[in-house]
């Protein structure tokens, strides 16, 4: 052990409570799992290690509290914005991306920071294990630069404009570096489920986190309950993200004060039938998504949903039906539209 060194050594103890066997594994408390992120962020773990340490935590599946403890680490060493006296919607998304459904989000941040609701996003290069279509990509083909910007950068666009986003090579490159151990695993790690729970932001927002399976919500419940956010809404959104679809009910549910409140959105309810646009290249979604920020085209139905939807759970309107009419305002004003070549394109 005295010749692993302090660190690889103390991380050879955490790996043997989490990867012990079914009955012999007692898990991690909050500060372990602190520790054991903190170690694999600054390096002093191996390669090895850490991919023995996040492949024994896939297959028995980590704890909420475990969650929390990595969270902490995140918010340690991770980037920071700050909104003061403004209350931004901060959103987590996968972030090995879309690889079926035309992602919609980078239009919803648009047309909501158009309107003065402010968004924060997060998220870095194609990510094992799907290598789908990033959030930065798809703002480039909208012309809206995000890679190789410094922090202030984004806080500046922020502070301007109303929207952000972090990019974890630039931003956050001590978590950029678990990428390689990420891809020799070949399987999500309890890390991706962190990516769905941390923000850069720091102060009040409305956190929203998606997912796909029920219990990957209820371990975000109680993980972030812990961690001290007091205003989250989690989405089963389409390929785990938080777009809201058009062709079945929407699952989400309301997390205020650690109290969860089951909320369910019947688009067809509200006079949506639009179907799910599928995903073909970054080319044929530029064409989709220039259309949709002018109310028009094969993703403006489900744009004028998931604006709508998010002013409305942003607190702007006290009934869906009236945000929905904004939102198909804002479209006809091609206000996403506008703040799109503010930020930027050509």
């Amino acid at each position: 052990m005295r010749s692993l060194g302090s660190g690889p050594a103390r991380f050879r103890e955490l790996i043997g409570k989490v990867g012990s066997g079914e009955h012999t594994s007692t898990g991690l408390d909050r500060q372990e799992a602190r520790e054991a992120m903190d170690l694999m962020l600054s390096g002093q773990a191996s390669a090895a290690q850490m991919g023995a340490f996040l492949i024994a935590h896939r297959i028995r599946r980590p704890l909420p509290i475990e969650l929390t403890g990595m969270l902490d680490s995140y918010r340690q060493h991770g980037p920071v914005l700050e909104t003061p006296g403004r209350r931004p919607l901060c959103f987590g998304v996968p972030y090995d991306g879309r690889s079926r459904t035309a992602p919609l989000l980078p239009l919803v941040a648009l047309v909501l920071a158009s309107a003065a609701v402010p968004v924060v996003l997060h998220g870095g290069d194609p990510m094992p294990v799907k290598y789908g279509v990033t959030l930065a990509e798809l703002f480039e083909a909208l012309g809206i630069g995000w890679r190789g910007l410094p922090l202030s950068a984004a806080q500046e666009r922020l502070n301007r404009h109303g929207l952000a986003l972090t990019h974890q090579c630039d931003h956050f490159p001590l978590a950029d570096g678990l990428v390689p151990v990420r891809d020799a695993i070949g399987k999500r790690p309890p890390v991706a489920s962190l990516e769905l729970l941390w923000t850069p932001h720091r102060g009040e927002h409305l956190l929203v986190s998606g997912f796909v399976h029920p219990p990957t919500e209820s371990r975000a419940w109680e993980a972030l309950t812990a961690a001290g956010e007091t205003d989250v809404l989690t989405v089963k959104g389409l390929e785990g993200s938080t777009d809201l679809p058009t062709t079945r009910a929407c699952i989400t549910a309301r997390l205020r004060q650690g109290d969860a409140e089951r909320i369910l959105l019947h688009p067809r309810d509200h006079g949506i039938s639009a179907p799910e646009v599928p995903w073909q290249d970054l080319d044929t979604w530029q064409g989709e998504a220039l259309a949709a920020l002018g109310g028009e085209g094969v993703l403006a139905e489900a744009l004028r949903w998931n604006v709508g939807a998010y002013l409305w759970f942003a607190g702007r309107f006290e009934c869906l039906d009236a945000a929905l009419e904004q939102a198909s305002a804002l479209l006809m004003a091609r206000s996403g539209e506008r703040l799109r070549r503010e930020m930027g394109a050509p």
